[in-house]
């Protein structure tokens, strides 16, 4: 299997419903189409809606801390990334980028998923095929640089 580092999506474009009263991308919008990135991602790794169908596994965002940097409008087109960041035999911490496709960076995710057992529901271990191939792509990720979001806090800096 190919490693890309970072994971990059498919290319996405700005829907009309998206918009808000400010004439830009509404905040909620940025997550879903971060969320779309980290589907394409988890599907990749084995762990997209097949996974949860027939072994009745999945994963649940347990937090999320994103950075808007940059307004997006109706019809830009983007792409986002998948940085894994740290995992362990139950949770995967990972760091997304979108980006418009010229370049430039709109927004930032950082993401902590608990991996679930879906008859509990129950935060369960990884199945080993499924651990392998997370700790293939956090290895092919450990040569990227951290990101300079990540780990950040929301607080008010006192002069």
């Amino acid at each position: 299997m190919s490693l890309p580092a970072p994971f990059v999506s498919s290319a996405m474009e700005i829907e009309k419903e998206w918009i808000d009263y400010n004439g830009h991308l509404n905040m909620a919008y940025y997550n879903v189409l971060l969320d779309r990135c980290s589907d394409e991602a988890f599907d990749f790794l084995g762990m997209g809606p097949a996974y949860a169908k027939e072994r009745r596994l999945t994963s649940y965002t347990a937090e999320v801390h994103i950075c808007y940097v940059r307004e997006l409008h109706l019809g830009d087109r983007i792409t986002a990334t998948v940085q894994i960041l740290d995992h362990d035999e139950k949770r995967v911490r990972y760091f997304q980028e979108l980006r418009h496709v010229d370049g430039w960076l709109a927004a930032t995710s950082e993401n902590l998923i608990l991996h679930v057992d879906m008859d509990g529901p129950k935060v369960t271990p990884f199945p080993l095929d499924v651990k392998a191939r997370i700790a293939a792509m956090a290895k092919a990720h450990a040569s990227l640089p951290m990101p300079e979001r990540a780990g950040r806090s929301i607080a008010i800096r006192k002069k």
